[in-house]
């Protein structure tokens, strides 16, 4: 059957080509094609783990904003309760205890014996030594005596040698006198004047050499009382170590720490026991050693007892450090608490400064294994949290200042960073954080 071409007289004499459309072209979809792998890519390496990286769930991660909040310096310490003065008792000289007169706990008043000991060496030295003092002291009694003797022999000479002077002048003065009226010739009276020339020249004589030997025997006398003085003081040290061997409470207060026993041998300058002072007590604490250039003498502290806040100030900072941590000692201020026991725990808040506004993040974990100089930051457009160096000031139990590598809002890892010491990334998975 034949078909007939129906003539349309509008219609052109001849068929037209339709040109395809660029963007349906081989080239364009090359280029679409490529573009789309481009694109897969970056959306794989978008979504893959970084290198560094740990997967963790976010359910077991606890996270906190850093924000501008009021800081609270302080620092929380445990407290014990000590008295005040503490005088330690130690055996002067070493023996054995004899006899026990006192106990531990008892109040004891100064002077009041404690404990006798026993030494047989110590007792015969002191008998000899105080036998050589003794004779020693003997010696110098007599050097004394003979001194005494010799001035009094020499008062004795210039006494007779005034009085023979005296003599002489007046038989010389009756001689003159006869010689004057002529019943006595010049050779008559000669041996007169010369008997009281010679008289006055011994007495000048012995005036002389008494002043030498007073002036001596002063100096003698002066030594040997020194020397008497110092027998004397050896004598008394020689019977003190003999006192020594009763244990004596130097100071009035209670008696802690004593455990002899009859029988025991104790070495010179063994301790024995301590008397605490009564009516007055302090408190010591261990502070961690990051504490030590921020606790000063003068500092304000309080003490929480039987409902009450107990005003105190840190009125000593021992700065040895053992096993990371020094003592301080806190004083209360005004009336001392009744009934403190030593060796009661307090707690005690240290005030360490003013409050004031800083950036802030919860205290915790998450410090110290990332030692304060890194933190866990959260990208929330990249589902990851990533570890960023940081620097923190001050520490209080609940808050943490950061000084410098966190902006306020900005969302932290605050849960323990162990095990994640090699990771730079925590890729979040799972539900979402705790806050």
């Amino acid at each position: 059957m034949t078909h007939a071409r129906l003539h349309d007289p509008t219609a052109p004499q001849m068929d037209r080509r339709i040109a395809r459309p660029a963007w349906k072209g081989p080239r364009a979809l090359l280029i679409a094609a490529a573009a789309v792998v481009v694109a897969g890519i970056g959306a794989l390496a978008w979504m893959s783990p970084a290198a560094g990286s740990l997967t963790v769930r976010r359910a077991d991660l606890e996270i906190a904003s850093a924000a501008r909040a009021p800081f609270q310096d302080y620092l929380p310490v445990r407290a014990e309760a000590a008295p005040l003065h503490t005088v330690f008792l130690a055996a002067i000289e070493g023996g054995q205890v004899k006899t026990v007169s006192a106990v531990e706990g008892a109040e004891v008043a100064a002077g009041q014996p404690l404990a006798m000991l026993s030494n047989p060496q110590l007792e015969l030295d002191v008998t000899s030594r105080e036998a050589s003092i003794a004779s020693q002291m003997g010696d110098t009694s007599g050097r004394e005596l003979d001194l005494q003797r010799n001035q009094i022999g020499a008062d004795q000479a210039l006494a007779e040698a005034r009085f023979n002077l005296l003599k002489a002048e007046r038989e010389l003065g009756v001689r003159q006198r006869l010689h004057d009226q002529g019943f006595l010739s010049d050779a008559g009276l000669l041996p007169y004047a010369q008997e009281a020339a010679y008289a006055r020249e011994r007495l000048a004589a012995l005036q002389a050499g008494s002043a030498q030997e007073a002036a001596t025997a002063r100096r003698q006398a002066d030594k040997m009382g020194q020397t008497a003085a110092r027998l004397k003081n050896n004598l008394g040290v020689v019977q003190a170590s003999l006192d020594a061997l009763v244990l004596r409470a130097p100071v009035a207060g209670r008696l802690t720490s004593f455990d002899l026993q009859p029988g025991q041998t104790l070495k010179a300058g063994d301790q024995v026991g301590q008397i605490d002072s009564e009516g007055g007590s302090k408190l010591t604490a261990d502070v961690d050693e990051f504490y030590l250039g921020r606790v000063a003498v003068g500092e304000k502290a309080s003490a929480a007892l039987d409902g009450r806040n107990l005003p105190l100030t840190v009125a000593r900072v021992l700065p040895k450090v053992t096993d990371g941590r020094f003592r301080i000692e806190l004083a209360f201020q005004g009336a001392q608490p009744q009934g403190l026991k030593r060796g009661q725990t307090l707690d005690v808040k240290l005030v360490l400064g003013d409050t004031r506004p800083a950036l802030v993040l919860p205290n915790g974990a998450w410090l110290d294994a990332g030692g304060g100089t890194t933190a866990f930051v959260l990208d929330p457009g990249r589902g990851r949290a990533d570890r960023r160096g940081i620097a923190v000031g001050r520490r209080n139990p609940d808050q943490v200042e950061i000084t410098s590598g966190l902006r306020p809002g900005e969302r932290v890892v605050v849960s323990s960073y162990a095990g994640y010491a090699p990771f730079q990334h925590l890729i979040l998975s799972g539900g979402g954080p705790s806050t």
